[in-house]
C-alpha cells in the first residue's frame, strides 16, 4: 500500500471524465432493492469500501447480490422485508450511510442484530436515530449507552406511529427512517425538529422510494407521512455518476484555469451536489449545462460568502479552490461537518493553514483568507474527501504530498489514476 502521493503540478486541464457511480444512490438503491419483492438490476453502481460493507451486511440477512464489475451492475434478489437474525453481526467500517440505513432496516426483521465499525465510527453520533426508532416501537440501544455505535437491535418488526427526528446532525437519520417506514405495520409520521441539513439527500431518498413503488406524503422536508404495510417492487434502476466525486474535477478546472466536462450529470440530477457548479460560477468560473454533461471553465477567481448546508460534502473542494481566489471565502451552514469521517471544519482548517492560508473557524463553517501558497504534507485523517480535495492544490503548487492516499477507496478507489489521466501526467 502506497504511504503517500506527491501531486505533480500541471498546466490548464482540458478533458472529459465520467466519475464512478454515486455512493449515495448506490447505497440507497441497495437498501430498497434488498427489501423489495423480486429482482432488481442496479446499473452504474459504485464499487468502493462503503458499498462493499453495505453488500456484505445485506448478504448476512439472506439477500442474494451478484456483482458484475465489468458492467458495474448489481443484481439483487429482494427478501420482501422478511429476514431473521441470530446475533447477526454487521461490520460497517466507517460508512455513515451504511450504519444509519442498516440500523433502521434491522428493526424490520425478527431476531437480534449488532452493528459496529472502526474506532472513528464508534465516535459518530447515532442517538437521535435510535430515539426515533424507539418512538416507532423498536427495541434498540447503543451497546455502551453513549449514543454512538455499536448498535444492538432486538427486532420484532416495526410497529409504526409518530416520531420526531432532529435535523441538525445528519439527514441520513431521516433517510434511514424513510426507507424502512413502508414496512412498518402501521402508518409512520415523521416530524423534523429544527432546520434539516442536506435536504437534497432527503429528496433523493423519497424519489428512489417512489421509483421502487412506495407512496408517501411530504411537506417541504418538514413532515412525512408513510402508509405502513407497503412493499417495494424490484426494478431496473440506473445510478448516476457521483456528483461529490465530480466536484474534484470541476474544482481542478477552476484551480488550473482549464476546462473539464463531467459526463452523465445534468442540472436536473438527483444529487444536490451538482449545485457545487453554481458556487464555482459565483467565484468566476463559466458553467455550461447540457442534458447529459456539465462543463466548468476556469476564470479569475474571487472569494465569496456561501451557505453550503445543502452541498456540505463539497466544502473541502471549495476550500481548496478558495486558496487561489482574490479575497476571503466564508463558508457557513455546515456545523454538522464536524461529525463526518473526521472533523471537516477543525481538521480541514489545520491542513489549509499548512498550505499558507489564514483560517478562522466558525461554529458552522470557516473563513478562508488566501496567503502565499507553500509545500505541505497533507494529513488526511483517514477521510477520503480530505485526500481528494486537497490534492487539487498540488495541481498549481509544488511539494504537495497526500498522506494515506488509500483512504480514497472508501468512495473512489481509482481517484488518483483518474486525476493523473485527465491532467496528462
Amino acid at each position: 500500500m502506497v504511504a503517500e502521493i506527491a501531486i505533480t503540478p500541471c498546466g490548464p486541464i482540458t478533458g472529459s471524465i465520467r466519475p464512478p457511480g454515486s455512493k449515495s444512490l448506490t447505497n440507497r438503491a441497495l437498501i430498497i432493492a434488498a427489501l423489495a419483492e423480486g429482482q432488481s438490476t442496479l446499473t452504474g453502481a459504485l464499487e468502493s469500501e462503503d458499498t462493499e460493507v453495505m453488500i456484505d451486511s445485506l448478504r448476512r440477512i439472506g439477500v442474494s447480490i451478484l456483482h458484475d464489475p465489468e458492467t458495474h451492475t448489481l443484481t439483487v434478489e429482494g427478501n420482501g422485508g422478511k429476514f431473521h437474525g441470530d446475533n447477526t453481526e454487521m461490520f460497517i467500517a466507517n460508512s455513515g450511510t451504511s450504519m444509519r440505513f442498516l440500523t433502521a432496516l434491522a428493526t424490520l426483521g425478527q431476531g437480534t442484530f449488532r452493528l459496529d465499525g472502526i474506532a472513528r465510527m464508534r465516535e459518530r453520533p447515532i442517538g437521535d436515530l435510535i430515539e426515533a426508532l424507539i418512538q416507532l416501537g423498536a427495541n434498540i440501544r447503543t451497546e455502551f449507552d453513549n449514543a454512538c455505535p455499536p448498535v444492538l437491535v432486538d427486532a420484532k418488526g416495526l410497529p409504526g406511529g409518530q416520531a420526531t427526528i432532529a435535523g441538525n446532525i445528519s439527514s441520513q437519520y431521516l433517510s434511514g427512517l424513510l426507507m424502512a417506514a413502508p414496512y412498518a405495520s402501521g402508518e409512520v409520521q415523521l416530524q423534523v425538529d429544527g432546520e434539516l441539513v442536506s435536504k437534497p439527500y432527503v429528496r433523493m431518498t423519497t424519489q428512489i422510494m417512489r421509483d421502487f413503488g412506495a407512496t408517501l406524503e411530504e411537506n417541504d422536508c418538514v413532515r412525512f407521512v408513510i402508509p405502513g404495510g407497503q412493499t417495494y417492487q424490484g426494478c431496473q434502476y440506473a445510478i448516476e455518476p457521483d456528483a461529490s466525486a465530480a466536484s474534484y474535477f470541476w474544482g481542478a478546472a477552476a484551480v488550473s484555469g482549464g476546462k473539464v466536462t463531467v459526463e452523465g450529470l445534468s442540472r436536473d440530477a438527483l444529487q444536490g451536489d451538482v449545485g457545487f457548479c453554481e458556487a464555482l460560477a459565483q467565484m468566476g468560473c463559466q458553467v455550461d449545462y447540457q442534458p447529459d454533461s456539465i462543463t466548468v471553465t476556469g476564470g479569475k477567481l474571487r472569494g465569496i460568502n456561501i451557505d453550503m448546508g445543502e452541498i456540505s460534502d463539497t466544502v473541502q473542494t471549495l476550500s481548496a479552490v478558495a486558496l487561489f481566489a482574490d479575497g476571503p471565502t466564508t463558508i457557513t451552514g455546515v456545523a454538522h461537518n464536524r461529525h463526518k469521517e473526521t472533523d471537516r471544519i477543525g481538521d480541514l482548517a489545520c491542513e489549509l493553514r499548512k498550505l499558507g492560508a489564514t483560517v478562522e473557524e466558525l461554529e458552522d463553517g470557516m473563513i478562508i483568507t488566501p496567503g502565499t501558497l507553500q509545500p505541505a504534507r497533507i494529513e488526511t485523517y483517514n477521510d477520503h474527501r480530505m485526500a481528494m480535495s486537497l490534492a487539487l492544490v498540488g495541481l498549481r503548487q509544488e511539494g504537495v504530498v497526500i498522506l494515506n492516499p488509500a483512504c480514497t477507496s472508501k468512495t473512489y478507489p481509482h481517484f488518483f489514476e483518474d486525476l493523473a489521466q485527465i491532467c496528462g501526467t
